[in-house]
């Protein structure tokens, strides 16, 4: 009996380690998308934009900061905030069971998300990241290819600032302080949709110089993400 035990305790690890594997899919070819909805207006996010800042670096994530324009009634209007970002934001409230949107939020793959100030809870959710099956995509100068597949979704151009800026506050709840952003998102395109057949997609320039490019094939209205490609 004793050795049965051995060996079954053995065959579980075995396993374990294999779940842990599989969960845990994301790489620099297929890096989990962490996106944080965030502001220079809220209290609780400074501890979020440094977790951004540190998986930033990472090469298998792929961190988006997108900075909503609700706090901005409380005197201090985010220097990066777009209504299209907080309009991403809402899309994500029913597909993920939320209530309402809320600041600091992390959103893995589309899929699943978090309270972005725990970097623990995001590192969970990073090893759960296990997109297979998406279309294959190329991002070229100005276009992107999707190539055939199963689905039906949404192809988003998303322009980031890959560099750490540093934003002043001088009203609202972050009054006084410097809040550090990186990879700031300043664009956010839809460029077309995908019916499961190859397509091209035409992209248009950039609005400033030095931003880097991403795009997301997405199940419409804040599904899950189904490929992704980058610069």
């Amino acid at each position: 009996m004793r050795y049965v035990s051995v060996i079954a305790v053995c065959a579980l690890s075995v396993i374990a380690q294999a779940m842990t594997t599989q969960a845990s899919a994301a790489t620099p070819q297929n890096p989990a998308i962490v996106e944080v909805f965030t502001s220079q207006g809220c209290s609780s996010c400074p501890p979020t934009d440094a977790n951004v800042r540190a998986l930033a670096g990472r090469p298998d994530v792929l961190a988006l900061s997108f900075a909503v324009t609700y706090w901005d009634r409380l005197g201090w209007k985010d220097t990066f905030g777009q209504d299209i970002f907080t309009r991403r934001q809402r899309d994500y409230e029913k597909p993920l069971h939320e209530a309402s949107p809320f600041t600091p939020q992390v959103i893995v793959d589309g899929r699943m998300d978090t309270v972005g100030n725990n970097r623990a809870d995001i590192e969970k959710l990073i090893a759960q990241s296990n997109r297979t099956g998406g279309p294959a995509v190329r991002l070229g100068t100005d276009s992107v290819s999707v190539a055939a597949g199963q689905g039906d979704a949404d192809v988003w151009v998303v322009r980031y600032d890959p560099n750490t800026v540093s934003v002043p506050v001088s009203r609202g709840e972050n009054a006084g302080a410097t809040i550090q952003v990186r990879n700031a998102v300043h664009e956010l395109i839809m460029v077309g949709r995908w019916d499961g057949t190859a397509a091209q997609y035409k992209i248009p320039k950039a609005h400033e110089s030095g931003l880097k490019t991403a795009v997301l094939v997405q199940t419409h209205v804040g599904g899950p993400i189904l490929s992704m490609a980058r610069d």
